[in-house]
Order: C-alpha cells, then structure tokens, then sequence
C-alpha cells in the first residue's frame, strides 16, 4: 500500500545517472521534492512520461521545487538513458538492494520486479501532501502535478 498524504515521506540515498549520491533530506527546508516513480528505462509509458516532465521542466524544477524520478534500473543504464533523452533531472537508481526505497513508498510490484508509477508530492518539511499510483499501463497526467505543486 503506497504512502498516503498527512504520512512522512520516508528518507533515502540513491544515487543518480551520473553517480552521485541525492538524498531527500538534502531538500528538507529548501524545496518540495516532486518524486516520481517508474517502471523501466527505454519503455514506451515511461519514456512518454518523462519527456512530457523535461518538456515542462521549468514546473518542475525550481526555486521552489526539485523533481526526482526513481526506477529500479541500475545507474548505468539510467546515464544512457538520460543522455539519449536530454532529461535536465536526477533519475535515480533504486538498483540495489532492489527495490529498497520503492518498496518503502509501498510502490514496489513484487511479481514484476519494478517501481508502479507512483508519483508523491513531498513539502519542505518531508511531509506527503499529494500522491497518485497508476498500475503500470496507465500513464500519469503531467497537468495533475502542476495542479498538485500549486496547491503546496
């Protein structure tokens, strides 16, 4: 079960396309955190999702919010994947132990293996404040962010 608005955000360190170590208290009193769960590098949804993101980036990442997408794929795998996109954000590798941080949003698909799309809205004080889960078919509305960071 995914982690409901009112609820902790739960802390991590990952590190991202380019192997650096992002934790998600190094935004606590500084920015919300738009974190973003997906399936797998180099899919069809997932990709889709992501260039709808870098397409709008500036919504994204800001003065006032820093956008943070996690899959289970390993580092490397998620640098190519960056670089053939152009994604302008950290993707971070929740590679191993696998599935560790997705599982502990409740996000984590055992039978699959992968992160669902789950998408949270996390305030300066490490607080949930929006989440939305969509099973893995199902693409996420970029426009539900936008509507959920205003709200902040």
């Amino acid at each position: 079960m995914a982690i409901e608005p009112g609820a902790k955000a739960p802390d991590f360190e990952l590190r991202d396309q380019h192997g650096q170590t992002v934790a998600l208290s190094d935004f606590r009193g500084l920015r919300s955190v738009m974190l973003v769960f997906f399936p797998f590098a180099f899919t069809g949804v997932c990709t889709g999702e992501l260039c709808a993101l870098r397409d709008r980036l500036p919504a994204f990442v800001n003065d006032q919010v820093q956008l943070l997408a996690v899959s289970n794929d390993p580092p490397s795998a998620l640098r190519v994947f960056s670089d053939q996109e152009g994604f302008g954000y950290p993707l971070l590798s929740d590679f191993w132990p696998h599935g560790t941080v997705s599982r502990a949003y409740g996000v984590f698909d055992d039978e699959k293996g992968c992160a669902l799309r789950g998408t949270f809205v996390i305030d300066q004080e490490g607080v949930v404040r929006w989440t939305v889960v969509n099973a893995l078919p199902d693409a996420r509305d970029v426009n539900d962010y936008v509507t959920a960071l205003a709200a902040l």
